[in-house]
């Protein structure tokens, strides 16, 4: 029996809580063991949140709080409430890999303490702050056959990154893309509250989350020119903040280098998601967003909603759970990573 590759949480919020519930719910979880959890919060508050999601549910198994640890299906996970990545021992705590949900680092800087304190290597749940500040940016399904099995710093880039990349390459590779302008209808994060408060130098996400549409800042489009350079300078970005607990969805607009039909890319992406089952979806449903809440695709394609004006310029709609999918394209980057590791690189202590 193969050896379980022994992970480590550090930020147990919605990506982290998410993370372990995916595990346990995936075909990875005889492949991965979460050892060890850093989080500032309280271990009542964890064990709970861990069984009692508003958004996905109860937890499909037995969550028990021991001392000074989470007992999840029968096993230990040990708890720390450090603030800092030095404070904690990861390496007696013999990890292989942690897995970075906290959002709080992005500088090559900041992510080596973690290093330095004895973390082997560090997947990311969100971008570093430049392709200098890591040392691969993933988007499973398109560019995982690139790690070397070398790097101690990969991001598993954004959850709208990973919507969006995979239709763009699709559209790029088949047809060209001229210019793309990409509108997120993202829900509502824990960066907003939820009356008017002073949250944010950000004004916009003073304002309450539950009762307005609120523009944001996004950096999706230098995150697809990093992971498509071809596309560099032709793709725009913004995103809105819409009063829903989860599941987004992006308005891609594309003028495209060679002529379509509706039903002719409606008929593209359908072959694309049969061709990969669990990362791609279509359907032509007339869906409402609740409909993908725990799906755990990248992206569904609408084809009810797909336009073309012209013959060039197309319109199409993508669904995507911005929790479940993303967690879920973490566990896939975590074992495309293991996978390229050299015999013996697994360091945990026996």
């Amino acid at each position: 029996m193969t050896t379980p590759v022994r992970l480590a949480i550090n930020g147990y919020g919605r990506i982290g809580r998410c993370f372990l519930r995916a595990l346990y719910e995936s075909p990875f979880k005889d492949k991965f063991r979460i050892v060890a959890i850093n989080e500032p919060a309280d271990l009542a508050s964890m064990a709970y949140l861990t069984r009692f999601d508003s958004t996905h549910g109860v937890f499909h198994g037995s969550v028990e709080q021991g001392t000074d640890c989470l007992i999840v299906n029968g096993e230990t996970v040990r708890v720390t409430h450090a603030s800092e990545p030095e404070e904690v021992d990861w390496r007696g705590l013999g990890i292989d890999m942690l897995v970075e949900c906290s959002g709080r680092y992005g500088a090559r800087d900041e992510l080596t303490r973690f290093l330095k304190a004895g973390c082997p290597r560090v997947l990311l749940s969100h971008p570093g702050n430049s392709a200098a500040d890591i040392d691969f940016t993933m988007v499973y399904g398109i560019n995982h056959h690139g790690l070397s099995g070398g790097e101690q710093l990969v991001s598993n880039a954004s959850c709208t990154t990973n919507a969006i990349v995979p239709v763009l390459k699709l559209l790029d590779e088949s047809f060209g893309i001229e210019q793309a302008s990409l509108t997120t209808l993202h829900s509502v994060m824990n960066d907003q509250p939820l009356i008017d408060g002073y949250h944010s130098s950000d004004l916009r996400r003073t304002r309450s989350a539950m009762q307005s549409i609120v523009p944001v800042s996004t950096g999706l489009a230098r995150g697809v020119e990093r992971l498509l350079p071809q596309l560099a300078g032709r793709v725009q970005a913004k995103a809105i903040r819409v009063p829903t607990l989860n599941v987004s969805a992006i308005d891609l607009m594309v003028n495209l280098g060679g002529n379509v039909t509706t039903a002719g890319l409606n008929a593209l992406m359908m072959e694309a998601a049969n061709a990969s089952p669990g990362l791609a979806g279509y359907s032509d449903n007339p869906h409402a967003s609740v409909d993908f809440n725990h799906n755990p695709c990248s992206f569904i394609i609408d084809g009810s909603q797909t336009r073309v004006n012209g013959s060039r310029f197309a319109n199409l709609f993508v669904w995507f759970d911005n929790e479940w999918g993303f967690v879920n394209r973490m566990l896939d980057a975590a074992a495309a990573w293991s996978a390229k590791l050299p015999a013996g690189a697994q360091t945990h202590a026996r």
